[in-house]
């Protein structure tokens, strides 16, 4: 790296899942917005043609209109090859293929239960995890050999269990996870500054929070706007609007009516700050996801795996017209704090935002070592996490249960141990059945994604 004219030039960034369709674009889009850094990012994937793919897509990005630097795309044949000299790492992979998640996801509504991610806890979260795990060792491992003093960014679900997979494998390691869940509740909390006080709020970065919890299952202790106590307006709309708030279109995957969120506020006092299909695996099946009648209920949809496939089909073809030039590359506001916390750490200005890091007292009523989410502050080569205080009263046993399922199931992964991770799979709260299915529900998801689990029967 070179520090030239108020900027860094010469960076190199390994992207690990470097063939994705999608994220890549996001980074992509991100990098050549970003005026005072350029360098070169190495593509590495297991499927060397995606990377190359988009090794074509990601040059084209330096002709986009508005671009404000050049980076060189590079797909690398070996995961040494890419991390050789790098400063940066991302890591965004998909643990197997959308055949494995449709077993997490699908194979529990046999027995009546009922995800609408199945990505990061439940029964779906818990076996994905035991396959995403051991893939996330053998990165941790190349990190720490080709690249040991890299910072590392990981976007991979399950996100907690991933960086602890990280700091467990190699413990030097400079990592950190990201989650943009977050930043739609600051955007959800300046539409409820709008209704209720007419304030207009140009970015969510604008709302101040103070963030505890793990990922996917976080909560605001605070939220302020200028001079304004946030909380307090949120508790006037969350009494006003118990039902939820209309939906711009309700066939849409992802879009809630913010129905779960509200209701846990009503009952705890806090900001749940997730989306409703990720806060309703956290807690017991019956309040959220009884059925898929109840689901309807709560004002969001299940998401079928179904949906996924088709949606990559969508992608594919639209890499296709990407590399061909039938389409356009198009520089795009992402949201993401990617490019920022880099920034930050190359010393071209101080950055403040939620990650997931090990816990060291930041959050002093949750295990120690444990992954969990607040904010925290980038500066020159560093990432210093902010003292949240404790999860609220209340809240803290669902976090807590959360929390230690997330170290079960870390251990048993870091052990090859299933039966360790049976335990925490029966006690899950979603797992609302006797022993004896919960039982044959895990040994058909083990089954079915036993391709990815060859070293837990050796």
């Amino acid at each position: 790296m070179k520090y030239v004219d108020g900027g860094v030039k010469d960076i190199k960034i390994a992207y690990i899942g470097g063939g994705s369709r999608g994220w890549a674009w996001k980074l992509m889009s991100d990098l050549a917005s970003a005026e005072d850094i350029s360098g070169e990012v190495a593509l590495y994937d297991i499927d060397y043609e995606a990377a190359l793919n988009n090794e074509n897509i990601g040059n084209r990005f330096n002709g986009a209109k508005g671009a404000k630097s050049k980076w060189t795309y590079k797909a690398a044949k070996t995961i040494g090859e890419a991390l050789t000299g790098a400063s940066f790492v991302v890591i965004s992979i998909l643990p197997g293929t959308f055949d494995e998640m449709e077993s997490d996801v699908h194979t529990p509504e046999k027995y009546g239960i009922y995800q609408p991610v199945g990505d990061t806890t439940g029964p779906g979260g818990i076996i994905r995890a035991l396959r995403t795990i051991p893939m996330i060792e053998v990165i941790a491992k190349a990190i720490k050999e080709y690249s040991p003093d890299a910072w590392v960014i990981n976007y991979t679900n399950p996100m907690a269990l991933c960086v602890k997979a990280l700091y467990d494998t190699f413990s030097a390691i400079k990592a950190f996870g990201c989650c943009h869940e977050v930043f739609g509740t600051q955007n959800f909390i300046a539409n409820v500054l709008s209704e209720e006080l007419g304030i207009t709020v140009d970015s969510h970065r604008a709302i101040k929070v103070n963030v505890v919890g793990v990922n996917h299952f976080t909560w605001l202790t605070e939220a302020r706007y200028r001079d304004i106590d946030a909380m307090k307006v949120y508790a006037d709309f969350a009494r006003k609007h118990p039902e939820g708030v209309p939906v711009k279109d309700p066939e849409s995957t992802f879009e809630c009516m913010q129905k779960v969120k509200l209701d846990l506020f009503l009952r705890y006092g806090a900001i749940a700050a997730a989306g409703d299909r990720h806060l309703s695996e956290f807690v017991d099946g019956s309040w959220y996801l009884d059925s898929p009648e109840h689901v309807r209920k709560w004002g969001f949809r299940l998401t079928p795996v179904s949906w996924r496939k088709e949606n990559l089909e969508e992608r594919l073809e639209r890499s296709r017209r990407l590399r061909s030039g039938e389409e356009e590359v198009k520089l795009e506001e992402t949201g993401e704090d990617g490019i920022n916390q880099i920034r930050a750490l190359l010393g071209l200005g101080d950055f403040t935002t939620n990650v997931n890091l090990p816990n060291v007292g930041q959050i002093p009523n949750l295990p120690l070592g444990a992954i969990v989410e607040t904010n925290a502050a980038f500066r020159d080569n560093s990432v210093t996490p902010v003292m949240a205080g404790n999860v609220p009263e209340g809240v803290w046993a669902l976090v807590a249960r959360s929390v230690d399922s997330q170290l079960t199931v870390a251990r048993a992964a870091r052990e090859r141990d299933l039966e360790l991770a049976f335990r925490a799979f029966a006690a899950d709260p979603l797992v609302r059945i006797d022993l004896e299915n919960a039982r044959k529900l895990f040994d058909e998801m083990v089954e079915n994604t036993k391709e990815y689990l060859t070293e837990y029967f050796r």
